[in-house]
């Protein structure tokens, strides 16, 4: 899933395009990738000496999904660990204080949970909705939300998965690798367990024998599997050779076996001009949970082959692309499991990308496919008209956002697909996916439209819009490596449309933005939805709660702002973006701090109750 490139002062940070080596040097890197802003005298950038006395892992931690990550996205993960390692000292910098930890740090997780939001969905239809028993609030507990406690994520500067609850355990990653499992009351720490890289994706939570395992991905590649009771690694497993992979959707859960959605950095590699552009293939990959052994994994597009070159003379590489950002969704009925896929990155397009597809359950095999639009190969060298943009040159509409599998009053099942373009798609499962309605709800674009969730209660299907744009920076200093301003008056708006034709049942507009820098009334989160209130996260901050009747605003809470946590750990909030709200046993938790798209930056996860309950 493409994102708005940002080219102003490359020129200086990323050089001229390298050659890969042997033996990676992290000097020569930083010299060549760092040293144009590192070694210049500027009150906003740590000098090299400065760096030098950093530990390693939190230079790595900043490459990462960090203030320097829109810079080092084109950088392989060897290059940023090499230049981590060359700089700074050895050892962590991040450490749980003792006051942090539970008096009581056992995790007993029951056979069968009370109340519980597993994943990225309640339930494996992704549909995004917490029945009234299992979120245990109504409408007029939703009014008297208010914070019960913050927990803030040490050493990181955004904040973008979504915690998974069962009863009174909560389970969430973070930016910087670490996944915490905490308890819900007070927000005190069970344990925490290391990941190589950053852990965007919702956690799912499998009953192995008597065990309970916790699965999740993170932003190098790695799939794990960790014991829910002690945090202890059961099984590591690299589910993609290919270096740029990223594993951003939750996976799913069935009869054993753990279906994994395969995405990828590929595309913003695509920069540098010497880069041989573009080989990773998206993918789902099914493995036994038990040990990680492989039953199957079906790639979305086919082998690479050379396809000639660039100006610059550099070997070009297709097909590409079609990564899965999303989480797959189950159709227990009719034994399959369906996903959507994101834009080829290079020539030539195929017709699986910008596609709901759906593969069998035992085998993997591609029943069958819709794509909704065709031609679509882009990546981040688009921005700038670089040499290894493809031909077709977007319009990067790719699916962001899960299929939604529900049923309509007539006892029909529907599949619902939100996409990039800002047009809500209906299909018909019994029919190979034909489509039965599509509506327009957003103007669309490289960061518009749907980005990453709708929910639905079976009666409408609630989708928010981000159709984020942005500004230029008015006289920017010398090597400001921001992303460009969101502009404060686009995007954003929240409409309710119903599930059998598609008709808009309501629109909730945007709400205004204030003063603050980075605000925009874009609402890029996934949308979640409980009996009569819909919860809509925006970049400007705040978390919202809308009538499901009428779109009428029930609640309003600005997260971006400085927290006092549990955990003593300095922290803010700031964008919501991707995850969106847990809402589960008369909670709701929320991650702040989403600076990718040009939003503010924050390192926090909320917790709310109603008050009467405190």
């Amino acid at each position: 899933m493409a994102r708005m490139t940002i080219v102003f002062a490359m020129a200086l940070i990323l050089g001229s395009a390298w050659s890969m080596q042997a033996q990676i040097s992290g000097e020569t890197i930083y010299k060549q990738r760092c040293a144009g802003c590192h070694e210049v005298v500027n009150p906003r950038i740590p000098a090299r000496d400065a760096l030098q006395k950093m530990p390693a892992a939190r230079i790595l931690r900043a490459l990462d999904f960090g203030l320097m990550m829109n810079v080092a996205y084109p950088l392989r993960r060897e290059e940023r660990e090499a230049v981590a390692s060359w700089l700074g000292t050895a050892g962590d910098d991040v450490a749980v204080p003792p006051k942090a930890y539970c008096s009581d740090r056992t995790v007993r997780l029951p056979a069968r949970a009370k109340s519980e939001w597993n994943g990225w969905s309640p339930t494996t239809s992704n549909d995004r909705f917490q029945s009234g028993a299992a979120a245990g609030l109504n409408v007029q507990q939703v009014r008297d939300l208010k914070l019960k406690w913050a927990f803030g994520f040490d050493g990181d500067v955004n904040a973008s998965a979504q915690p998974a609850v069962i009863d009174q355990y909560l389970f969430i990653g973070s930016a910087g690798g670490t996944v915490n499992a905490l308890s819900t009351a007070t927000g005190c720490v069970k344990w925490t367990f290391q990941a190589t890289g950053p852990v965007r994706s919702a956690i799912v939570v499998a009953r192995v024998g008597q065990r309970h395992t916790l699965l999740f991905g993170d932003q190098t590649g790695w799939f794990y599997a960790v014991d829910a009771a002690a945090g202890k690694l059961v099984w590591k497993k690299r589910v993609e050779d290919h270096e740029a992979t990223r594993l951003t959707g939750s996976p799913i859960v069935h009869d054993g076996v753990v279906f994994v959605p395969v995405a990828s950095w590929e595309e913003t590699r695509a920069l540098g001009t010497s880069y041989a552009c573009c080989t990773f293939r998206g993918s789902v990959v099914a493995l036994r949970v038990g040990d990680g052994s492989l039953v199957w994994k079906t790639y979305m597009v086919g082998q690479p082959t050379q396809r000639g070159k660039t100006r610059d003379g550099v070997a070009t590489w297709g097909p590409s692309g079609a990564g899965i950002w999303s989480t797959p969704t189950l159709d227990t009925k009719r034994r399959l499991l369906y996903v959507t896929t994101g834009d080829n990155y290079s020539t030539p397009a195929t017709d699986t990308s910008d596609a709901v597809i759906a593969l069998e359950l035992a085998t993997g095999k591609i029943a069958w496919s819709n794509q909704v639009t065709a031609g679509d190969a882009y990546n981040s060298a688009c921005g700038s008209r670089g040499a290894n943009c493809p031909e077709e040159n977007g319009p990067d509409y790719d699916f962001g956002s899960s299929t939604i599998l529900t049923r309509l009053p007539n006892g029909r099942d529907i599949l619902i697909a939100g996409q990039k373009s800002g047009i809500v798609y209906a299909f018909d499962p019994d029919k190979k996916g034909e489509m039965i309605w599509d509506v327009r709800v957003g103007k669309g674009g490289v960061n518009g439209g749907v980005q990453w969730g709708m929910a639905t209660d079976g009666r409408k299907v609630y989708v928010a819009v981000s159709d984020v744009a942005r500004t230029r920076r008015t006289n920017p200093e010398p090597f400001d490596v921001g992303l460009p301003l969101v502009d404060p008056k686009q995007g954003g708006g929240l409409t309710a449309l119903g599930i059998i034709d598609g008709e808009r049942a309501w629109y909730a507009p945007p709400a205004p933005c204030d003063s603050k820098p980075g605000c925009s009334p874009a609402q890029s989160a996934a949308v979640t939805a409980i009996p009569g209130v819909v919860f809509s996260g925006s970049i400007d901050g705040h978390i919202r709660a809308f009538s499901a009747d009428d779109g009428k605003l029930l609640w309003d809470f600005d997260t971006a702002r400085e927290f006092e946590t549990v955990n003593g750990v300095k922290a803010r909030g700031g964008s919501l973006d991707g995850p969106g709200a847990t809402v589960v046993g008369g909670m709701v938790f929320v991650s702040s701090g989403y600076s990718r798209n040009g939003g503010m930056a924050g390192n926090i996860l909320l917790a709310f109750a109603p008050s009467k309950n405190d």
